[in-house]
């Protein structure tokens, strides 16, 4: 069974016949041609119409690529060309956080120094503000919601320092994903949304893994009531059958870009394989299944289910400090100390030894990468018998990898 839906991204489930139809109907009738110099096609239309209207927020236009990492490049030169042409040429600076992830491209520098750092393409510390996790990053006593105004006050100290009219953007993915599949406290997206607003800060939701249902919202950005001027799509777009992203454009941006380009022409943007066809029409035949089967309501129905059973299997147990999770994603993190909040030696490869033995019993999640972590994300139509199944081979795992533990020494 594939707990993780391949990398968060296969959402419809394997084998939908009706998106490889959509796919070959589209590879007969045209199989390929650029979106340049007002070009399009009939599905890339479609579909442009479908996402600035299912998308939240006041969404206007979309530039497509071919992965999230260029959508979320994308990203980075709208929110220059936007700052530009007011006459605001410093007001550059995107601001992410640590453990945040958006992509393995060089332009758009993440938080997550795991992926970034080896190839020194890490964004400079004084770009990055602190993890919302509460669970390791709270001060003793401190509510999530007390927690979440200290990470807000952090954030408009930052700006501060760096200069409002130097910082452009701020990007943050509505639950943080390879971060540690991490929802945001109590609080959180509204306070950080007020210091924004404050120092006219941009928003970009990166949307890759939580939009088109995941969170049990068509987009993490309703479930948590974010207002975006820019989002990030791509995974359930077309649910890997085919690769597409997209760069979603807010009203408010847009229109200085349209008010602009009397003066410096239109927004000079593409690659050879924007808006693919093919790409095209297997996202319009994904988003058929998504609206028709209602995948974000099953998310909500089943991932309540989903994350009562991870909490009642693993929450009691001594290796384990948190179980955490949203919609269908979810997190067990284990702790060699419960009460001290210790965690495991490196050495010891917890996280991964669990994920190999889930694996040799049958289930595919992920040892996430940034502590001993468990990470589920199974596609948005499991069932809750399934979802019966995926926690009874992970609880397996778990108590096998336990016993190992004692059996070397370990007092568990």
């Amino acid at each position: 069974m594939d707990g993780f839906a391949g990398l968060y991204c296969v959402n419809v489930g394997y084998g939908r016949t009706e998106v490889a139809e959509a796919i070959s109907r589209q590879a007969f009738r045209l199989a390929y041609y650029h979106s340049y110099a007002a070009h399009t096609t009939d599905e890339l239309a479609i579909l442009s119409d479908r996402l600035v209207k299912v998308a939240p927020g006041k969404m206007s236009k979309v530039f497509y690529g071919m992965s999230g990492s260029d959508a979320n490049e994308t990203q980075a030169k709208l929110v220059w060309y936007y700052n530009n042409l007011p006459g605001k040429p410093t007001k550059k600076k995107i601001i992410s956080r640590e453990r945040g992830y958006h992509g393995c491209s060089v332009r758009l520098d993440d938080g997550d120094e795991l992926l970034s750092r080896p190839h020194g393409s890490a964004a400079p510390a004084d770009l990055h503000t602190g993890v919302p996790h509460h669970y390791w990053g709270a001060n003793p006593g401190e509510s999530e919601r007390d927690f979440s105004s200290r990470r807000a006050e952090e954030l408009d100290q930052l700006i501060e320092r760096l200069g409002p009219d130097n910082v452009g953007a701020f990007i943050g993915e509505p639950v943080l994903g390879t971060g540690g599949i991490t929802p945001p406290p109590e609080g959180y997206w509204g306070a950080i949304q007020a210091v924004l607003k404050k120092h006219d800060v941009l928003l970009i939701a990166d949307e890759i893994i939580t939009g088109f249902g995941r969170t049990g919202s068509m987009f993490g950005s309703q479930h948590y009531s974010i207002e975006p001027d820019l989002i990030t799509i791509a995974k359930g777009l077309t649910s890997a059958y085919f690769p597409l992203s997209a760069a979603i454009v807010g009203e408010k941006v847009y229109k200085v870009l349209e008010d602009g380009a009397d003066k410096v022409g239109a927004f000079s943007h593409g690659y050879t394989y924007s808006g693919h066809p093919i790409g095209a029409a297997a996202a319009n035949a994904v988003l058929n299944i998504v609206e028709k089967e209602d995948l974000p309501g099953n998310a909500r129905e089943v991932g309540a289910f989903f994350q009562a059973q991870l909490k009642e299997k693993f929450a009691q147990l001594p290796i384990v400090g948190e179980v955490r999770g949203v919609g269908l994603m979810g997190a067990i993190e284990f702790v060699t100390d419960r009460d001290r909040k210790r965690r495991f030696d490196p050495t010891l490869k917890v996280g991964a030894r669990i994920s190999e033995a889930a694996r040799e019993r049958g289930l595919i999640a992920r040892a996430m990468p940034h502590g001993d972590i468990l990470g589920f994300a199974p596609p948005l139509v499991t069932t809750k018998a399934e979802v019966e199944e995926i926690v009874g081979i992970a609880e397996s795992a778990v108590r096998f990898v336990m016993d190992e533990l004692t059996q070397d020494g370990l007092n568990i």
